[in-house]
């Protein structure tokens, strides 16, 4: 099971004191990919010019663009809601990086009330994700929208 609150705590920890968004969030991402068993990816997408683009993660090589409304990311982004889908291959137009993803989950993250990208995990696990996990990633996300926005 995952301690949230530790990794909400190292998440701020580690940002003290850092201007650059590309190094929080590359540490982020290495701490939720240190953290949570199972998963095969994990980092963010950043909105640029329309749509989503690959930013900070650690995993294997990624898409680097996807619209809005397409895949699992692009639909957190028209929707501004967290999406959990235990089963990728039931996803209506889920987009493939990584064939050994079998569930992900994406929450959105809001800078001065837009989004300014998403949090996107994968596991090669059907069913990874649960609520817990879902609420934990948000209060996570919570804490990066607060240290993004306090800059």
């Amino acid at each position: 099971m995952t301690d949230y609150g530790l990794l909400r705590r190292q998440l701020e920890s580690i940002s003290e004191g850092v201007e650059w968004d590309v190094t929080i969030l590359s540490n982020a991402a290495a701490l939720i990919w240190e953290a949570l068993d199972d998963i095969n990816w994990a980092g963010f997408y950043l909105v640029r010019g329309g749509r989503l683009e690959l930013g900070p993660f650690q995993g294997k090589p990624a898409c680097t663009l996807i619209e809005f409304g397409k895949g699992v990311c692009g639909t957190a982004v028209v929707e501004d809601r967290t999406q959990l889908v235990m089963d990728v291959h039931e996803f209506p137009g889920h987009i493939a990086c990584d064939s050994a993803s079998n569930s992900e989950i994406v929450v959105p993250i809001h800078v001065g009330g837009e989004i300014c990208g998403v949090l996107d995990i994968d596991s090669p696990l059907k069913g990874r994700f649960t609520e817990e996990d879902k609420a934990g990633l948000e209060d996570v996300v919570s804490v990066l929208e607060g240290i993004l926005g306090a800059k």
